[in-house]
C-alpha cells in the first residue's frame, strides 16, 4: 500500500467511525451535553482508586489494605475493583513494615517513573486459599486469578510473621495475574509452602523486572521475559524465559522442563502511571524493541512517549458509551477507573497510537451481543489492564483487532495488548463465538487469559448435572483466532473452549509460551468431535501457513464430565520446514485421554501417566 493510499485508507476508517459511532450513538446523548470539562489538576479516580502518601502513618495504610483484603480474599466472581497506588517514597520501616495482602481483582502500584521510586519495606503477598470448610483440608492457589502488582521495589522483611513466612515474598497465584516492572530485595516464592503444605499454582507471568533468589516450587507453567534473576529454583512442567539475565539453561530439557531464549523476539513494556517532579501525572507509554534482554529501566527513564493525564478521558463506570466513542473520536485516549462497566454499544478505537489504560482490574461486560471493544486496523494502539466479559446474549466477538483485509500496520510501533484478559462465564453464563480475533497485521499480545469459566456461582452451573448444562448454556467456541500477519504472543494462555482454543492462520507468527486446558465438559464423545476427529486440538495453525514458530507450550486435559472423552492431538500443525514448535508438551490432569502430543506423533497422556507431561523437544525433528 502506498503512502497516499494508506492516507486515504486512515480517512475513510476515520469518516466510517465518525459515521457509525457519532451519528447512532450521540442521537442517544441527552440534549443538554456538552464536551467533558477540562481535567482537574488532583485526578478524580473515584472511591475504588486510594492513593497513599509517604506521609501517611503505616498503621492507617495498613488498616486500609487489610481491610480491602478482608472484602476480596474470597470474592472470586464478585463485582468490587480495587487499585491502590503509592507515591514516590519509602513505606514501613525495619521495626514496622508494611505487609500487604492482595485479593481478587486488586492492583498495588508505584507511581514513580522508575521501580525505585517507590520502595515498600515489607512485602506484597498472595496465600493459598482454603475453600469452603474455613480449615486448611482444602488449601490452594490453582484459582487465585486476576491481580496487579507493578512499578515498585520491595525490600523484603518479614518481622512479625511466623518462622514459615519471615523469609521470603509469597506470591501463590494463577491466571490473570502479572508482575511487572519490580525490584525485589530478597527472597520471592511463587507458591504457598506454609498454608497446609505446598499446593500446586497455575501462573504466571513476570515482565521488566529484577530478582535474586526465586523459588518456583509448585508452579505449573510460569512466563519470565526481559528481566534479571540470580536463581530460579525449578521447573514443573513448563517454564519459559525470553530475555532474561541469569535465566536457567535449557540444556536439560525435559529432565528440567526449561525453555530459555536469549533475547525476546518482541516486546513491550506495559503503559503506566506515574507522577512527575511537579505532582502532575501522566501516562509513560514503553516503544516497542526487538530482540532485546534485560530491564528497560536499569540505567534511564523507560525509553517511550509521555502522555499527560490531561490527555486521557478518565471513565468511570456510570459513563455511558455515546460519550467514550466522543472522547475517543476528539483524539482523547481512554484510562477506565475499577468497576465493572455494562457495555451494550461497542467502544470504537479509530485513531492511530491511542491508548486504552485499565487500571485496578476493570472490567467490561458485553451487553446485548456486543463486541465491548474494536479497534480499527491502524497502527500503535495499546489497549491494557483490562478485562472483557460475555454477556448472556451471544457476542461475535469480545475484542476485534482490525478489519479483516483493510488495516495498515507497522512492524515498528505495533497494535500492543498488555494484560487484557477476557472470562465467557463465571459470574453469570456467557456466550460468544470468539473470543478474541485479531486481523490487523504487526500485533504484539504481551500477557492475555482467554477464559471460558469451569466455575463460577451458584446456578452457574445450572442443576443437578451442572457440567451437562454448561456445556449448552455457557457457550464460547473458539478462544483467540489470530488472522494477522507477523504477530507475537508474549504470555498466551487459552482455556476450556468448544472447538479449537487458538486458531492462528496468519503467517510468521510467534508464540512464547502457550498455557491450554481442554474444556472439561463434553458431556460424550459426540459433543467433541471435529468431523471424524476426535476433539479439537488446543492450539490449531493454519493448513496454509508456511512460517510459524512456538516456544514452550502446553495442552492439558481433565475431562471431568466424561473420562472416556479422547481428543486425538495436543497440537496441529502443517507439516513444512518453516513450522517449528519448540518444547511442546501434553499433561494428563486425571481425566480423559490425549492421544498424541503433535500430528499422530509422542505417546498418549492417559491415565498410566496423571501429572506425568508427555513431551516433544522439536516439531519437525531436529536431525
Amino acid at each position: 500500500m502506498t503512502k497516499s493510499a494508506g492516507r486515504r485508507h486512515l480517512r475513510r476508517i476515520l469518516a466510517v467511525g465518525l459515521t457509525a459511532v457519532t451519528v447512532g450513538a450521540l442521537a442517544s446523548a441527552p440534549a443538554s451535553a456538552a464536551p467533558a470539562a477540562a481535567a482537574a489538576a488532583a485526578p478524580n479516580f473515584g472511591t475504588n482508586v486510594t492513593i497513599f502518601d509517604p506521609s501517611t502513618p503505616v498503621a492507617e495504610i495498613q488498616a486500609k489494605l487489610d481491610a480491602a483484603y478482608a472484602k476480596q480474599v474470597d470474592a472470586e466472581m464478585g463485582t468490587n475493583r480495587y487499585a491502590f497506588l503509592f507515591k514516590p517514597g519509602t513505606y514501613g520501616t525495619d521495626a514496622q513494615p508494611l505487609q500487604i495482602k492482595v485479593g481478587y481483582y486488586t492492583e498495588v502500584s508505584g507511581l514513580g517513573a522508575s521501580p525505585n521510586d517507590v520502595v515498600i519495606n515489607g512485602k506484597v503477598e498472595v496465600y493459598n486459599r482454603c475453600l469452603a470448610d474455613g480449615g486448611t483440608s482444602n488449601c490452594l492457589a490453582l484459582v487465585n486469578f486476576w491481580r496487579t502488582l507493578s512499578n515498585l521495589s520491595i525490600k523484603v522483611n518479614g518481622a512479625g510473621q511466623d518462622g514459615c513466612r519471615a523469609g521470603a515474598n509469597f506470591w501463590a497465584v494463577s491466571q490473570a495475574v502479572s508482575l511487572r516492572r519490580l525490584n525485589v530485595d530478597g527472597g520471592f516464592t511463587l507458591m504457598d509452602y506454609c498454608t497446609a503444605g505446598p499446593q500446586y499454582a497455575s501462573g504466571g507471568f513476570i515482565a521488566d523486572s529484577k530478582f535474586g533468589a526465586v523459588t518456583n516450587g509448585s508452579q505449573q507453567q510460569w512466563l519470565t521475559r526481559n528481566s534479571q534473576v540470580t536463581n530460579w529454583s525449578n521447573a514443573v512442567w513448563n517454564q519459559v524465559f525470553a530475555g532474561v539475565e541469569g535465566a536457567p539453561s535449557e540444556a536439560g530439557f525435559p529432565g528440567t522442563p526449561y525453555t530459555t531464549l536469549e533475547k525476546t523476539p518482541l516486546s513491550r513494556e506495559k503503559p503506566f502511571l506515574f507522577v512527575d517532579a511537579k505532582g502532575k501525572y501522566n501516562v509513560r507509554v514503553p516503544s516497542a524493541h526487538r530482540n532485546t534482554s534485560g530491564v528497560s529501566w536499569d540505567e534511564d527513564l523507560t525509553s517511550g512517549r509521555t502522555i499527560p493525564l490531561s490527555d486521557f478521558f478518565v471513565a468511570k463506570p456510570s459513563d455511558p458509551e455515546w460519550l467514550i466513542n466522543a472522547q475517543l473520536l476528539l483524539g482523547k485516549n481512554l484510562l477506565f477507573t475499577p468497576g465493572v462497566y455494562n457495555i451494550d454499544q461497542t467502544i470504537h478505537v479509530l485513531r492511530p497510537n491511542q491508548v486504552v489504560l485499565g487500571i485496578g482490574h476493570a472490567t467490561l461486560t458485553a451487553v446485548n451481543g456486543v463486541t465491548p471493544i474494536k479497534v480499527a486496523g491502524v497502527p500503535g494502539v495499546i489497549i491494557a489492564g483490562v478485562t472483557i466479559d460475555a454477556g448472556t446474549k451471544e457476542s461475535k466477538n469480545l475484542l476485534q483487532v482490525g478489519t479483516p483485509g483493510f488495516s495498515i500496520s507497522s512492524a515498528s510501533n505495533p497494535t500492543t495488548l498488555s494484560d487484557v484478559y477476557f472470562r465467557v462465564g463465571g459470574p453469570h453464563i456467557g456466550k460468544v463465538d470468539t473470543a478474541l480475533e485479531v486481523n490487523s497485521d504487526n500485533v504484539l499480545i504481551d500477557h492475555t487469559w482467554v477464559w471460558r469459566g469451569d466455575h463460577g456461582v451458584e446456578g452457574f452451573t445450572e442443576g443437578v448435572n451442572g457440567d451437562t448444562q454448561r456445556w449448552r448454556t455457557n457457550t464460547g467456541r473458539y478462544g483467540a483466532v489470530i488472522n494477522g500477519d507477523n504477530v507475537t504472543a508474549t504470555g498466551l494462555f487459552v482455556e476450556h473452549f468448544q472447538k479449537y482454543n487458538t486458531v492462528w492462520n496468519g503467517e510468521k507468527g510467534t508464540t512464547v509460551l502457550y498455557q491450554n486446558e481442554l474444556p472439561y465438559d463434553p458431556p460424550t464423545q459426540a459433543d467433541w468431535m471435529n468431523g471424524k476427529t476426535k476433539g479439537y486440538a488446543g492450539y490449531k495453525v493454519g493448513d496454509k501457513v508456511k512460517n510459524h514458530s512456538l516456544y514452550g507450550a502446553g495442552v492439558y486435559v481433565f475431562n471431568q464430565n466424561n473420562p472416556a472423552i479422547e481428543t486425538e492431538n495436543g497440537f496441529e500443525v502443517p507439516k513444512r520446514p518453516g513450522v517449528k514448535l519448540h518444547h511442546i508438551m501434553t499433561v494428563n490432569l486425571s481425566a480423559g485421554v490425549i492421544n498424541h502430543v503433535v500430528n499422530g506423533e509422542g505417546a498418549a497422556a492417559d491415565m498410566t501417566k496423571v501429572g506425568q507431561p508427555v513431551f516433544v523437544t522439536d516439531y519437525p525433528a531436529v536431525p
